[in-house]
């Protein structure tokens, strides 16, 4: 069996997809290194909890000992770091966690990395040479774009506006001068705003999907004419899993969907499809509860993600259009109920308490699945 690749992070909405295609499509083997904030949800990954290939270890990536003592066990053949504080809006109230995850967190990473590679290079020069590390990041870092400008490319300045994207941003730095300082084998994705099942219900799409099934307002900021570049989850784990397997060392990939829209066009194309979905609803059209309020601070306009290097040098382009993986959505989140009532109830908490207490009291820091 080939040896594991660490995912960190693996409990959030892209890491947990991503583990989900991984085991999918039989890739190896997998060790999900997680802190299991809020945004963290083992029930996501309950698909694959028999699977012998699997296992889980609740950590932080900033405790250096614990992740020095998972690569020595595990000897993994690559990294896919995930781990990061994401929300924007969460951000701005609160900008700490963002510095210590994002920034600090990276930096041990990196450092307990390059500490196992020294010491690989003496035991295994092959395996040395063959091992990736994936840092997996952030349209955002590059800041706003105007209605004409071209979209961002892998060598558009960085040009971050919020404490998120500084954060990331941050994070980018530090493993481009790692690569060139310490030749730690690394690569970057810059991702558009990703959809799909199992994203925490306080992005856009599944926020606004869960308050229209309730008959709650829709909020819209400002006059909802910001535009993402919307890219569905899984197109975006298959792009991970090919640059981690065709990327170049030192190179980075934006990795976009093709797929720009309005934060207005968005939410009403989602009441429309709620609308067909969900006939019996009370709240009918659900497109009459969108309200407008206030802008946040430091809104950026736009965002678009000019994919064609990852396009032609990975051979990856996206395979859904932005109204097939929608409705894909839609039907996921509509048929997953319980999932989402977990997850905002804080169930889920409850429910890893009491399925890992036992296993915990043995082997506190790791649970394998």
């Amino acid at each position: 069996m080939k040896n594991p690749i660490l995912v960190t992070g693996g409990a959030g909405f892209i890491g947990g997809n991503f583990i989900l295609h991984w085991l999918g499509e039989s890739l190896g083997p997998v060790v999900n290194l997680d802190k299991l904030t809020y945004a963290g949800n083992l029930q996501t990954l309950a698909p694959v909890e028999s699977n012998p290939g699997y296992s889980f270890v609740h950590g932080d990536i900033g405790d250096r000992a614990l992740v020095a003592q998972l690569l020595r066990e595990h000897q993994p053949r690559a990294i896919v770091h995930f781990a990061a504080e994401s929300h924007v809006d969460r951000s701005i109230l609160g900008p700490d966690a963002f510095l210590k995850t994002n920034i600090d967190g990276t930096f041990s990473l990196l450092e307990a990395t390059r500490a196992h590679l020294a010491d690989l290079e003496k035991r295994d020069a092959t395996a040395r040479t063959a091992f990736r590390f994936l840092h997996v990041s952030t349209d955002e870092v590059y800041g706003t774009l105007a209605p004409t400008d071209p979209a961002f490319t892998e060598v558009t300045p960085y040009a971050p506006n919020s404490p998120y994207a500084a954060s990331k941003a941050a994070s980018d730095m530090l493993v481009r001068a790692w690569v060139h300082t310490y030749n730690l084998p690394a690569l970057i994705t810059n991702c558009s705003n990703n959809y799909g099942p199992y994203q925490f219900p306080e992005k856009l799409i599944p926020l606004m999907l869960t308050n229209a099934l309730a008959g709650k307002p829709l909020p819209i900021y400002g006059d909802g004419l910001q535009v993402r570049d919307w890219l569905y989850v899984t197109d975006h784990c298959k792009a991970i899993a090919a640059v981690l397997a065709r990327g170049k060392i030192g190179e980075t990939y934006n990795v976009g969907g093709c797929n720009q829209r309005s934060n207005r066009e968005v939410v009403t194309t989602l009441c429309a499809l709620l609308d067909e979905l969900v006939p019996n609803s009370p709240h009918r059209p659900h497109a009459q509860l969108i309200t407008s309020v206030p802008d946040r601070p430091g809104h950026d306009r736009r965002y678009a993600i000019d994919a064609t290097k990852i396009i032609g040098e990975i051979g990856w382009q996206p395979q859904e259009s932005f109204e097939t993986g929608l409705r894909k959505t839609v039907q996921w989140y509509l048929a997953n109920q319980e999932w989402v009532q977990g997850v905002t109830s804080g169930s889920y908490q409850q429910w890893l308490s009491h399925n890992y207490a036992n296993r915990a009291a043995i082997a506190p820091q790791e649970v394998t699945r």
